[in-house]
C-alpha cells in the first residue's frame, strides 16, 4: 500500500535522511521507533508531502505521491494527524471532524463518517460542542486522529500519538487505534517510547541518525543488544 523506497532527504544543508525504506501493507499497524532527533518527523512529513525527497521516492497503491500537495495526497486516501495534533482551536470538536469530510468528498457519506469517528472515539461524543482550548492533551490527541479518520483513508499516518499523554488516556487511545484497524485500514505510527508500541504492531522500523537500522518484528529488535540500547534510549 504504502512504499518508501531509498529517500534522501536535506533540510537546508543538513543531510536529514539516509536512503529510508520502509513499507505498509494492506490492514497492517506499522511503527517507526527512534530516539528524539532520529528522523521520525521528517520521514512521516515527507510521505505526507511537507518535504520533497532529494533522491528516493515514495508510492502509495502503486502511484508516486513524492513531489504532490498535501491536500493532494489526502484526497488519494492518507490520513494524517500530526504530533502537535493540528486542530482547530476556534472550532468545536464535532466541527473539526467534520472539516475532514471536505477534504475528501465523494465515497461514504459525511453523516457515517462523522458517526464512525465518534463510535472510534466516544469519550469526544461528550464534548461534541467543545472547543480546541477546552479539551485536555488526551482529548486532542484523539480529536487529531478522530478527524483523520473521518477523511475515510485507507491509511493513517499518526505522529507520537501517545506523546505526553497521562497514562489514564493511553488505552483509551489505543483501543480507538485497535478498533481502527479492525476497519481494515492501514496505520503508520511514530513513536519515541517502545513501550508505547501498540503489541498488535505487525512490524517495527527502528530509525537512528537518519537512517533505517533494523525492520522486523518487535521482540526481535530486543534481542540485539545494540537495537536493544537504541529503542530502550527512545522513551
Amino acid at each position: 500500500m504504502l512504499t518508501v523506497d531509498a529517500v534522501d532527504v536535506f533540510i537546508q544543508a543538513s543531510h536529514i535522511l539516509r536512503s529510508v525504506s520502509l513499507g505498509v501493507g494492506p490492514r497492517e499497524v506499522v511503527c517507526l521507533v527512534g530516539r528524539n532527533g532520529a528522523g521520525k518527523t521528517t520521514t512521516l512529513r515527507t510521505i505526507m508531502g511537507y518535504l520533497r525527497p532529494r533522491a528516493g521516492g515514495v508510492e502509495f497503491r502503486g502511484h508516486p505521491i513524492h513531489g504532490r500537495r498535501t491536500h493532494e495526497i489526502a484526497r488519494l486516501g492518507v490520513g494524517w494527524a500530526p504530533e502537535d495534533c493540528g486542530i482547530f482551536g476556534d472550532l468545536t470538536v464535532a466541527e473539526n471532524i467534520e472539516i475532514a469530510t471536505r477534504t475528501r468528498p465523494g465515497g461514504r457519506p459525511a453523516t457515517e463518517r462523522i458517526e464512525l469517528a465518534f463510535r472510534v472515539f466516544p469519550m469526544l461524543r461528550r464534548y461534541a460542542g467543545r472547543k480546541g482550548p477546552e479539551l485536555s492533551g488526551g482529548e486532542r490527541k484523539m480529536l487529531s486522529i478522530a478527524r483523520a479518520l473521518a477523511l475515510d483513508p485507507e491509511l493513517l499516518v499518526l505522529d507520537e500519538p501517545f506523546e505526553g499523554l497521562a497514562p489514564a488516556i493511553i488505552p483509551a487511545v489505543s483501543e480507538g487505534l485497535a478498533a481502527i484497524t479492525e476497519l481494515g485500514r492501514s496505520i503508520l505510527i511514530a513513536e519515541s517510547n517502545i513501550h508505547h508500541v501498540p503489541e498488535y504492531t505487525h512490524r517495527l522500523y527502528v530509525i537512528e541518525r537518519g537512517a533505517i537500522v533494523f525492520a522486523g518484528a518487535q521482540e526481535d529488535a530486543w534481542r540485539d543488544p545494540g537495537l536493544a540500547r537504541i529503542i530502550g534510549s527512545a522513551t
